[in-house]
Parts: C-alpha cells; structure tokens; sequence
C-alpha cells in the first residue's frame, strides 16, 4: 500500500470522525438562539436555563466513564454508541411537549456529548502516529472555530424559518451520515478483555462529585446566594464524595481515575494548564460579548461575530503548530508560548476596555486567539504522549473532564467579579445587567481581564514544569 493511499484512508476515517464530534459541538451554539422561543413555549426564561445546565452538567460527569469504556470494550465501539445517544436523543428533545421532559432528554444528551468529545480525540490517538496528531488536532480546532461562528447564524436561520425543534432535528442527518462513516471507514482496534469487573462505585461516586461541583458553580451567586445553606450543603457534598473517591479508587483493582496516572507529570501539568487555560478562556466568550452589547450597541448576533478575531487567531495557530510539530516532533514550546501571548492579550483587553473601541478589541481577540490555539491542543498531544496507547481513552478523558471543570469553575469566578463590580446578578440564566451605567460595565469587564490574566500567567508557570517526550513516526 503506497504512502499517499494510507494518507487517504486516514484522511476519510478522520472525517468520520469530525463529523462524529460535530454535533456535539454545534450544539451549544445553534440552541442558545432559540433559548428565548423555547421558554416562551414551553416554561420561563429561568427555568429554560437548565436545558443548557443539565447538559453541562451531564456531560462533565459522564466523560472519565466513556474513556475507560473505550478502553475497556474499544473506542470505535463506544464512540458508536454515544453517537447513537446523541442522536436519539435530539430526535426525542425535538418532541418535548414541557420543560421539565426537555430537560431530563437534555441532561441524557450531555452524558452522550461527553463521550463523543473525548472518545473522538483518544480515537484520533488511535489513528495517527504520535508527531502526526499535532496536524489533525489543528484541523479539529479550525472545526471548533468554525463552529463558533457558523453555530448562531445557522440556529438564528433555523429558529425564524422552520422553528425551534428544529435546532435539535438538524442533528439527525449529520449524526446518520457520521455513523455510516465510522462503521465503513474507521478501522476497529480489538480491546483487550478485562482482567477485572468496571469500578461501578467510582464511577458513581465521581458522577456525583462532578456533578455537585458543578452545581455548585452554577448556581452559586445566583439562585442560591454564596453564604447560603443550600449551597453549603452542595460544596459539603462535594467534599465528602470526593473523599470517599480518593479512597475508593487507590484500593480498586481498576479504578476509573487512575490515581498513578494523575501523578505522572505529564498528566498533572497538562491537567492543570487545561484547567487554568480555560478558565481564563471564559473572560472571553462570555463578558466580550456582553461588553460589546452593553458599549458599543452590537446586537446578539453581531456581537457574536464580532468574537472572528479570536476564532481566526485560533485556527491559524493550532494549524501552523500542528504542522511544526509534525515536522519537528518538538511541542513543549507552544504552550509556553500561548499561555504568554493569552496572558498579555488579556492584559491589552483590560487597558483598552475603556476606549469602547471595537478594532481595539478585536486586535485583543486576535492576540488571545493566536495564543489559545497553542495551548489546549497541543497539551492534549502531550497527555497521549504521555501514556501507553492501551490507556488513551482514560487519559484523553481525564484532559477533557479538567478541560470542562475549568470553564465551570472559570465562569463562577469571573462571574462573580463582574457582578461584584458593576452590581449585577450572574446566575444560571446568565448575565442580567442592573440599572448601572455604562461605565459600571466597562470596570466590571476590566476587572474579569485583570483577574483572568493572572490565571493564564499561572498556567504558563505550571506548563513550564511540561516534560517533552520524543514523539514518534510510528504507534507504539
């Protein structure tokens, strides 16, 4: 077999792929057009919260499970079946006739989400060679950017023209033709038998940890203030479960987290880097485009789009990484370098926050971009470097789980500095501006710059600690 006819049959199984990830990747984007249509047909905007909540939810706490599945019975194997979940259960949301239905099927298909995610990058793992996976994590993210952008235009479209439902019935072709994909041309690699029964207890215990946390996160400062019972009974939960998860898994024979695994240091830096990377990564997505409404007048939709700079940064860097990486073999680098330019660009938003300047901001955007594209996929190459090939799924699904936790943790944080500022309520519905000026708004978003560069500055401390592994031409 010729070298251009594998790189051809590697090319189409990983769009399979692709395609297998891209609903879950639209969908967060396409559905929060039509959250407004949804409440006025089905509940109120508060309780329509939680159609975004559960899935959130739901898909953090689900995703360590799915990587040691995949290990266990095959990745190709399970990555079918959260594909199938997914899919049927869009198919049932598009059917919901009240909210609370809604959001039962939303949370069932956040649980499938997060096994698309992380089975579809450890699959990548499969697939390519070590020193290839730089250059097809690089095509993954100009997907996600992609997504970003298109995501609210093609939901806007859905939502006016054929109605909300719609936007969960989209899903059905894309996820059909992505399964008729994977089964033709996605080689299966036989997994291993067990050599012990699945840790079921720590499975649950750590669903009920993350989910408690996450919990905690979102509706901390919000429906339930910081100092109340309810939310103190949430974070004692989370310090109970997690203790009793410690224990759990340094006693089972083969525990869902492997403790071990966490320790080595490749694990632990690009963890945590992860962690810290996305939390800054939420004083982005979420307050840039609340500071544009609020300063310069941008609708919804414009201050969405006005978010390309960020994507375009993002895609041109993990592109022009990715191929580097591939040639060199060498990645340490590129997130020392992201998490520089990701602090600084953070530092530029906050001293041009005042002006109001859209091109201001956009060349911010553009900076943080070029620094964010260096950071999460290529740490993620170092996780799969880091691991034998057998424990791919559990390693990729331990970067995905701190990925997720992140952004929770991130957008509480920064949350509550924007509302301790400028006087508002950041709840589970979102931001809700109170009667303050516009100068409150431009303080509060400077100040979540301020406190979010710090974040990035720690991270690219951590990351400085990231062993470099020789990546190889070869699987081993």
């Amino acid at each position: 077999m010729t070298e251009h006819t594998v790189e051809t049959r590697v090319g189409v199984a990983f769009a399979a792929i692709v395609l297998a990830m891209l609903p879950a990747v639209l969908d967060q984007t396409i559905l929060a057009t039509a959250l407004p249509v949804i409440a006025s047909d089905l509940g109120s905007l508060s309780d329509v919260s939680w159609v975004v909540s559960a899935y959130v939810v739901a898909a953090a706490a689900a995703t360590p499970l799915w990587g040691k599945l995949g290990d266990r019975h095959g990745r190709k194997l399970l990555l079918q079946v959260a594909l199938v979940g997914f899919v049927a259960t869009s198919a049932l949301c598009s059917a919901a006739t009240d909210i609370t239905q809604l959001i039962g099927l939303r949370a069932v298909q956040g649980a499938a989400a997060g096994g698309l995610m992380t089975l579809a990058m450890a699959v990548v793992g499969d697939l390519v060679a070590p020193r290839e996976r730089g250059r097809y994590q690089g095509y993954i993210a100009a997907t996600f950017a992609a997504a970003t952008i298109v995501g609210p235009l093609v939901g806007g479209a859905l939502v006016q023209g054929a109605g909300w439902r719609w936007v969960f019935l989209v899903n059905l072709p894309v996820g059909a033709a992505a399964l008729v994909g994977l089964q033709l041309r996605l080689p299966g690699r036989p997994a291993e038998r067990p050599a012990h029964p699945l840790d079921v207890v720590g499975a649950v215990l750590l669903a009920g940890a993350t989910s408690a946390l996450m919990l905690v996160c979102i509706l901390g400062g919000g429906r339930f203030a910081w100092a109340s019972a309810p939310t103190a009974a949430l974070i004692a939960g989370v310090v109970v479960l997690t203790a009793a998860l410690i224990v759990r898994e340094r006693r089972a024979a083969d525990p869902i987290v492997p403790v071990a695994m966490l320790r080595m240091r490749a694990i632990a830096v690009s963890s945590s880097a992860l962690f810290l990377a996305t939390a800054a990564l939420f004083a982005v997505t979420v307050f840039v485009p609340l500071y544009l409404q609020a300063t310069t007048g941008a609708s919804p939709t414009e201050a969405g789009l006005l978010l390309v700079p960020a994507m375009l940064g993002i895609t041109v860097s993990t592109t022009l990484s990715g191929r580097s990486i591939t040639r060199t073999g060498r990645y340490r680098r590129f997130p020392i370098a992201g998490l520089g330019l990701m602090t600084a660009a953070l530092l530029v938003l906050a001293a041009v926050a005042p002006a109001t300047s859209r091109a201001a901001t956009g060349v911010g955007l553009a900076l943080f971009g070029l620094g964010f594209g260096m950071v999460t996929q290529v740490l993620i190459i170092a996780v799969q470097n880091g691991v034998d090939r057998r424990e791919l799924g559990v390693a990729t699904a331990a970067a995905g789980f701190f990925r997720g936790l992140g952004g929770a943790v991130g957008a509480a944080v920064l949350g509550a500095v924007f509302a301790a500022v400028a006087g508002t309520h950041v709840g589970e519905g979102g931001v809700h501006l109170a009667a303050g000026s516009r100068d409150d708004v431009v303080d509060a978003v400077r100040a979540v710059f301020l406190v979010a560069a710090p974040l990035a500055a720690v991270a690219l401390a951590v990351v400085l600690r990231l062993p470099e592994r020789p990546l190889t031409r070869s699987h081993g």
